[in-house]
């Protein structure tokens, strides 16, 4: 399954009428539509200047790992209306011991494409290949510099070299499995100017989706200047000159054409609260979940779920409003 172009028919219907009407349907005859995001441990090895680990009383909320039996059921409650199973969403999925038994969850239970969002650098070839091996579709890679000295100056902890390390082994092991690498790419007016000069440092065989997306406030982060506003007049030669380099090595471009604005809304983000579950040690989807002793169907009658979403077929893009700050990306298929 190629979720990507799952997404790029998700922009194509406008209507969000007809997107909750497809939702609608898919959850009375019990299919797939959820993005399941599952943290397996509440901890992160680095401490980039644009997440919250740089915040040290937050961090001090986060505590706890799922135990085995824990995913079992987990697996059990959710995977089956899973689309997608993304394993880390906000910490670092690596520092978790049995991680391809997640993945071996996944298949198990039949999730269509499984993707890993983590930073890479507890990463080798050896537990790349056993991921791999445990059915693994998609490496997302977070990057925030380019070069060595901003890469390692915005990824506290982080180390350069083994970062490349990890690129190197999956253009290695790309003549034996099929699967993707993806690198999320945060910017910034400092970071952004060296985007330029990415295809200088990263071979474009090594990987096969680049996503460009603007800071974000999400919590009290050591950097905390998101004004991105001296950057407007040059983010389209920019994202042009890397859109051209993409399609010269056959990569996938997911950034959007200008620096969208805080009132930007589109009908994507207005189904995104509906289709998104956040899975980790101390929450399952919405509170009040009882997941280790109901089920997913039952919990959904008990709070109406169906009803809710049928009743969005007739509200307007002004009553579901309240997501409109999800950020969208034009996909490109080169």
């Amino acid at each position: 399954m190629n979720i990507y172009k799952l997404l790029q028919l998700n922009r194509k219907i406008k209507s969000h009428r007809i997107k909750f009407f497809g939702l609608w349907l898919l959850h009375k005859f019990n299919k797939r539509y959820l993005a399941v995001n599952l943290d397996p441990v509440m901890a992160c090895n680095l401490r980039c200047k644009m997440c919250y680990f740089t915040d040290a009383d937050y961090v001090k909320t986060l505590k706890g790992q799922f135990k085995p039996e824990e995913l079992e059921q987990v697996a059990k409650t959710i995977f089956k209306r899973a689309l997608k199973l993304q394993i880390g969403c906000g910490t670092e999925p690596t520092l978790y011991k049995n991680l391809p038994e997640i993945v071996k969850l996944g298949k198990q239970y039949g999730v269509p494409y499984i993707s890993l969002t983590t930073n890479a650098n507890l990463l080798n070839e050896e537990s790349i290949e056993a991921l791999l091996k445990a059915g693994l579709n998609e490496f997302t890679i977070s990057l925030h510099g380019v070069t060595k000295e901003s890469y390692e100056g915005f990824m506290n902890k982080a180390s350069y070299k083994k970062f490349h390390n990890a690129f190197n082994a999956f253009q290695k092991l790309k003549s034996k499995y099929k699967f993707e690498v993806r690198i999320n790419y945060t910017f910034n007016k400092d970071n952004f100017y060296e985007l330029s000069e990415l295809f200088k440092h990263f071979n474009g065989e090594s990987f096969d989706l680049l996503q460009i997306r603007p800071i974000r406030k999400i919590g009290n982060t050591e950097y905390n200047d998101f004004d991105l506003e001296s950057l407007r007049e040059d983010y389209p030669k920019v994202i042009q000159e890397i859109r051209a380099n993409c399609k010269a090595n056959n990569i996938t471009l997911l950034a959007s054409i200008e620096i969208p604005k805080k009132s930007d809304i589109n009908s994507s983000s207005l189904i995104f609260d509906y289709t998104f579950c956040y899975v980790s040690p101390n929450n399952l989807w919405k509170n009040g979940f009882d997941w280790k002793n109901e089920t997913f169907n039952q919990y959904s009658k008990r709070i109406g779920w169906s009803k809710q979403l049928f009743s969005n077929i007739f509200k307007s893009e002004k009553e579901l409003k309240s997501l409109s700050n999800r950020l969208n990306y034009e996909v490109e298929f080169n």
